[in-house]
């Protein structure tokens, strides 16, 4: 397991650290296909290469600016490690945005670039690789702006609840879109079992628009095309962080088991009174300390984002 604590500098409001792990289960995966980043307000940032964790200096970097990420490589497509690796690589070298248009523009053509790269031939096309991407873009004085693709998912811990602020681009979620399914059995398929199927990731595109075709460019889901039960949740937006609120960025092997919400039940308690890393570290302990049942073999990463009060 890694863990980036607190030596990175958020600044006098801020404080974040992340943790990631191969993980553990029945069959534990011989590689860890997770990755995140940190740039502190300094430039400072800290990501894993080669599974192992990198710190470095961003040239340029604007003082007081954070970015945060987590992001799932996609296994099962081949090169699921090395998508995610190369998405961070991405994120060092990609100026910093100051709104949701620019941040928007700068991943989607960061994604066309990377799809292109990954496209080597016919073996490539027909395994293409492709990773989750939840990402959180701070500047000073500045609401906070969300980019997400994917199923990892950003979470707000406060008051003793948890609450997912971001959709899963999973099949129900196109199901809802198209009102074949409604609310209480999208929230049964979502947050009550373990699907690992997936309808959208950074590089490899998406089956949202035509589930029968993969499609190069990325499908932004927002109030336009979301039912009115998500429309509050669009993958492009600026978001309103609570100072007496722990925020999670998280990949899914924390609630890929039978019951994900006795997971989710146990983090107000673990997240409380803690700074960022402090709560990294509680989590990770506890999930890999008690195990919950029917847990599925999955890598294990988590970012832990606290606004000082």
């Amino acid at each position: 397991m890694h863990f980036i604590k607190d030596e990175l500098d958020f600044g006098p409001g801020l404080d974040a650290a992340a943790g990631s792990s191969v993980g553990a289960g029945p069959m534990a995966r011989r590689e860890n296909q997770d990755n995140f980043l940190l740039i502190d307000a300094t430039g400072q940032a800290a990501c894993l290469v080669g599974q192992t964790p990198w710190r470095g200096q961003v040239a340029g970097w604007p003082a007081g600016h954070v970015r945060l990420a987590v992001l799932d490589g996609m296994g099962g497509h081949g090169h699921g490690r090395e998508a995610a690796e190369a998405t961070v690589q991405g994120l060092l070298a990609m100026p910093a945005c100051l709104d949701a248009a620019t941040l928007a523009h700068e991943l989607d053509q960061l994604h066309a670039r990377l799809q292109a790269a990954f496209d080597t031939g016919p073996e490539a096309r027909s395994r293409p690789p492709g990773t989750t991407l939840t990402l959180l873009e701070i500047a000073p004085q500045q609401a906070p702006l969300l980019y997400h693709v994917g199923d990892s998912r950003l979470y707000e811990v406060v008051d003793g609840a948890v609450t997912a602020l971001t959709v899963d681009h999973v099949p129900a979620t196109v199901y809802a879109m198209h009102s074949v399914i409604g609310e209480q059995q999208w929230r049964g398929r979502v947050y009550g079992e373990h699907q690992p199927q997936i309808s959208q990731a950074f590089i490899l595109g998406n089956v949202i628009v035509d589930p029968q075709v993969l499609g190069a460019t990325l499908h932004a889901l927002d109030e336009a095309n979301l039912p009115p039960f998500l429309s509050h949740l669009g993958d492009r937006r600026m978001l309103r962080l609570r100072r007496d609120a722990v925020y999670l960025l998280a990949s899914d092997g924390f609630w890929s088991c039978q019951d994900p919400a006795s997971v989710l039940a146990r983090w107000p308690a673990l997240c409380a009174g803690r700074t960022a890393a402090q709560a990294s570290e509680a989590l990770f302990d506890d999930f890999l300390s008690h195990p919950p049942a029917g847990m599925h073999s999955d890598n294990l990463t988590l970012l832990a984002l606290r606004v000082k009060p």
